[in-house]
């Protein structure tokens, strides 16, 4: 009595906001079924052209009462997503997790500092990165990425505002089960995810999930340390973010606890 269905929530960023937390803890709700991987079907023209059909074929088998969820960090920031997953099905409600924007551009480094460390390739300091000349590298692919309200835009052409579910990348790794409620509520599906779903890691320091008698937290790669970064270079992008925050608020009618 199962078949594959395209989803009808997808997770659409943003990179290094807790897009993997998200999904591993809605997986615990049994009228929620995710894709294993990112599919990457909306961003990348070379799956887009494949058609929907092999988009389906990537998605988990569900029952009737279940939703088929997948995410891909990098539709938020594609110019070509939002338009895309509209034509496929206008009604489809969206996920948006995000936190700090500064917070996420040091993420966003580190992940790609380990990737370089692992692979023997060389790596440069996150301030090298950051300035140049003495000023802020605005065409820095991380600082482009958490320009929140330029990719907003882009988004609320296609869908209206309450399509789109913006949870708190910030809260939900402190104190995850408020957050997973508001998804919960979002998406129409009854009350399954309670506390004792999550337990503290201390020496992973964040959640990690217990449910149907097992125990996993987040792969190695998640929640690695940040490198300590100069407090002027912190004031300089907390200054540069501050802006557009506050256009990003004005649009989704909602206040952060962001620098």
């Amino acid at each position: 009595g199962t078949s594959r269905q395209i989803p009808q929530t997808i997770i659409i960023g943003v990179r290094k906001g807790g897009t993997r937390a998200l999904l591993e803890m809605l997986d615990i709700h049994p009228n929620i079924v995710v894709a294993a991987t990112e599919v990457h079907f909306f961003d990348w023209d070379e799956n887009y052209v494949k058609g929907i059909d092999w988009y389906r074929s990537l998605m988990p088998f569900s029952y009737g009462n279940q939703i088929t969820i997948e995410k891909t960090p990098g539709y938020f920031t594609s110019p070509q997503a939002p338009e895309r997953i509209h034509d496929m099905n206008s009604s489809i409600k969206l996920l948006l997790i995000l936190r700090d924007p500064t917070e996420r551009v040091i993420s966003d480094y580190t992940q790609v500092y380990y990737n370089r460390v692992e692979s023997h390739k060389p790596v440069q300091l996150f301030e090298d990165i950051v300035i140049k000349n003495g000023v802020l590298n605005t065409k820095y692919k991380a600082i482009q990425r958490s320009l929140y309200d330029v990719h907003m835009e882009r988004w609320l052409k296609h869908f209206s505002l309450d399509q789109i579910h913006i949870v708190d990348g910030n809260t939900l790794i402190k104190d995850p089960l408020p957050e997973l409620q508001k998804v919960e509520r979002f998406l129409n599906l009854p009350s399954r995810i309670v506390s004792s779903n999550f337990y503290f890691n201390q020496t992973k320091g964040f959640y990690c999930i217990r449910s149907d008698g097992r125990e996993r937290c987040l792969h190695e790669s998640k929640g690695r340390p940040h490198p300590l970064v100069n407090s002027t270079v912190l004031e300089q992008l907390y200054s540069y973010f501050r802006e557009h925050n506050a256009k990003f608020y004005r649009m989704v009618n909602h206040s952060f606890d962001w620098h």
